[in-house]
């Protein structure tokens, strides 16, 4: 029998490898388990392979504005196959980081599958070897992968899941890409970039149907303006593979239509990886859709065992797995932590195609299906001299507010570099302060930060540059 340890990890994506960096600076003994890499499908096949293509995209995207002012540049020598070299080199980069930072930290990274086996037990298989290893708690952090539908299944291709794509080394001609989530506009973005003939397919009214409608709409208009065609309220009815590529059977309500396209991206959602890992025999609680079911801490209804991060059914986003990560080791740990669950509403969204979109709280559309009253300001990016300056003027910041108290209960906001702008409303909002202290500060001039100071002084009806 291996060393008595406090925490075993399994998974060491953004919400294991964090939690387990953080067990053992809070003094507990802790191993953690990855079958793969470092660093998860976050770091490995998603959010930082995707971004280094959207900055590529953006890179290239830029040529025409240089052309411009002049500069000739010849396109015809594209390598996209050293596009994605370039993105799996920062990938290299990163998961030897998140190596270096456990080992830093002294958590023990043992490589293989894991198993819980018994009450504190762990089996860990790696080819013909198997180990036993006990722990005082476990912490399951395995994350998802993408949703496999009858009918659409991924040879990665000519149907391609997400993976497929950020494994693809020559650029198609024409894509469909039926899902327009965060990673179907991210990658519609990248691959109209780069000259493919993309068109965009949602069941939904509009793009990015979990973010708000009025900066959904800049979206769909500055897709459009460049070449992507956006179809919503478009349902996929199946495919099928010929010798002139994919045809992509749609519906639009009553009519029925095909597209024809050399490749498909399929990204309908994910499922979480909560499979063969002994769960059930331990009495851990999963619920239809396999999502492990949760209490305070990520607590499950198996004493000693806890999860996080995509295989519950909190926001499947990386920074909300590394804060329960803290948060389930520090009450391990015997400290008390700040809180017990994610709040929803101060977990900030972000979506990383041009122009960005980023929000939290409250949408509109919610508010009026659920009949709570709200008093909202809009303030277009191009009053801000600075998104003129630097020709981004598309976007616009959108603040939501209770009427009676103008305490902050939402924000939204699409356009140049809203990903990092959104981080001053949700701060204000995590501080308690009002959008008339926003619109007080004193903003730097030109930025683009000053669209926020502006929208604050629009709820009392009060901006200077509307």
């Amino acid at each position: 029998m291996s060393e008595q340890l406090d925490l075993i990890v399994i998974g060491a994506g953004p919400g294991g490898y964090v939690a387990a960096i953080r067990a053992s600076q809070l003094g507990l003994k802790t191993m953690v388990v990855e079958k793969y890499r470092p660093g998860g499908v976050c770091l490995n096949w998603g959010c930082i392979p995707s971004k280094n293509l959207i900055h590529q995209a953006e890179l290239y995207h830029s040529l025409t504005e240089m052309e411009a002012v002049g500069v000739k540049v010849d396109r015809s020598k594209l390598n996209y196959a050293q596009v994605q070299a370039n993105s799996r080199g920062v990938v290299k980069t990163l998961t030897n980081g998140v190596a270096g930072l456990l080992k830093r930290n002294k958590v023990e990274l043992v490589e293989g599958t894991a198993k819980i086996t018994g009450k504190g037990e762990v089996t860990v298989t790696k080819d013909e070897a198997v180990k036993k290893y006990n722990a005082k708690n476990i912490l399951v952090a395995t994350g998802s992968r993408p949703m496999q539908i009858p009918g659409f299944e991924c040879d990665e291709e000519t149907v391609l899941s997400s993976n497929g794509v950020l494994a693809m080394t020559k650029l198609p001609k024409s894509i469909v890409i039926l899902g327009a989530g965060a990673i179907g506009c991210e990658f519609a973005y990248v691959l109209n970039s780069f000259g493919v003939k993309v068109t965009l397919v949602e069941a939904a009214d509009h793009l990015l149907p979990t973010e708000d409608f009025e900066t959904c709409a800049v979206l769909d208009h500055c897709f459009k303006r460049d070449g992507i065609e956006v179809l919503t309220s478009t349902r996929a009815a199946g495919l099928t593979q010929g010798k002139k590529g994919v045809t992509v059977e749609i519906t639009q309500g009553d009519e029925k239509s095909s597209l024809l396209a050399e490749k498909v991206l399929v990204v309908f959602g994910r499922v979480p990886n909560t499979e063969n890992l002994g769960l059930k025999e331990m009495g851990v609680k999963l619920n239809q859709r396999g999502y492990v079911e949760i209490g305070d801490y990520g607590k499950t209804q198996a004493p000693g065992i806890y999860a996080i991060g995509d295989i519950t059914q909190s926001a499947a986003l990386a920074h909300v797995a590394s804060k329960e990560g803290e948060v389930a080791v520090e009450y391990m740990a015997g400290h008390e932590p700040d809180i017990k669950q994610i709040d929803d509403n101060l977990v900030p969204s972000a979506i990383y195609c041009e122009p960005q979109v980023a929000g939290f709280g409250l949408r509109e559309d919610e508010a009026i299906a659920k009949k709570i009253k709200i008093k909202k300001s809009v303030f277009q990016y191009q009053g801000a001299g600075k998104t003129i300056a630097v020709g981004k003027p598309d976007g616009l910041v959108k603040m939501l507010v209770d009427p009676e108290t103008d305490e902050l209960i939402g924000a939204h906001i699409v356009g140049y570099n809203a990903t990092e702008l959104i981080h001053e409303l949700l701060l204000a909002k995590q501080a308690e302060l009002l959008p008339e202290d926003i619109a007080h500060m004193i903003h730097a001039h030109p930025t683009i930060s000053e669209a926020v100071m502006e929208a604050a002084r629009g709820i009392n009806g009060k901006p200077i540059h509307a």
